[in-house]
């Protein structure tokens, strides 16, 4: 994980044209990306960056998503972006390094949510100004002419279907290769709290420093899934002491313990 990147878990979504929501969104998540591009009408956003410019956001906790690179809008809200003193940016659509090395000065966040994208996921993680990798389920499947990112039944209800699956992981493969945080997508069904929590385990099971919502009320199952257990903590904290006392792989509670092991339990207490 990036030691640069300090927020999340519960990273929440709020329109940048609602501005009374952004305290809130604050109040109620660990960070906060305020959104000029698709959570805003092409014809608001103007006013939307006259927003973010007036508010005192917090630059620790406040992530800025801009428009993708190339189009008129992604200039406009990089002008609105420099006059706000905000630090972190999510830069929707990121396709390739140099888009991101574009954005020099700032900790970027680099969204994938293309296949060319998800193709050069890699390159862009290696780039130094890049804290963080994020991916995009509906933007991805959409791009490609796809109808849905998920089963509807069938065995495995609410599973993500193989291409959105496999840049899932090819994202965070190419986040972790470089030592970069990734941040997994959002869960659209705001109501279903069990499957986000499903989703938010395997997030964790699997290294993610993080994970989108669109909702408040998502934001403490997102926190309580990263959260480690009391038995957690218990079993990490006892095994290190135990490790202080040993030299090179010992046996713990039955279970052959060696550094993968000590890492492991390191990441709880941290």
């Amino acid at each position: 994980m990036s030691e640069s990147f300090g927020l999340g878990p519960a990273i929440l979504f709020c329109p940048a044209d609602r501005p009374e929501r952004y305290a809130k969104a604050l109040e109620r998540a660990d960070a906060v990306i305020v959104d000029l591009e698709d959570a805003v009408l092409p014809d608001a956003r103007a006013e939307a960056r006259a927003h973010v410019v007036a508010a005192a956001l917090d630059p620790e906790r406040t992530i800025l998503r801009v428009n993708p690179a190339g189009t008129a809008d992604f200039a406009a809200d990089m002008s609105a972006l420099e006059t706000s003193g905000l630090r972190y940016v999510m830069l929707a659509k990121t396709e390739a390094p140099d888009q991101v090395r574009a954005l020099a000065g700032y900790r970027v966040i680099a969204l994938i949510e293309t296949a060319l994208g998800v193709v050069n996921a890699a390159a862009i993680a290696a780039e130094e100004n890049v804290v963080a990798l994020m991916w995009g389920a509906e933007d991805l499947v959409a791009s490609l002419g796809g109808t849905a990112s998920r089963y509807d039944g069938g065995a495995t209800p609410g599973a993500y279907r193989s291409v959105p699956a496999q840049a899932r992981a090819q994202v965070r493969l190419a986040a972790g290769a470089f030592g970069k945080a990734t941040i997994d997508a959002v869960y659209l069904d705001v109501r279903d709290h069990a499957g986000l929590a499903v989703e938010v385990e395997d997030a964790v099971a699997q290294g993610f420093a993080a994970t989108a919502c669109i909702h408040p009320g998502q934001a403490e199952v997102i926190r309580a899934g990263y959260r480690p257990s009391i038995e957690q903590i218990e079993w990490a904290r006892a095994l290190l002491s135990e490790a202080a006392e040993s030299a090179g792989a010992f046996v713990f509670r039955g279970q052959m313990v060696d550094e993968v092991v000590l890492k492991k339990a390191r990441l709880i207490i941290e």
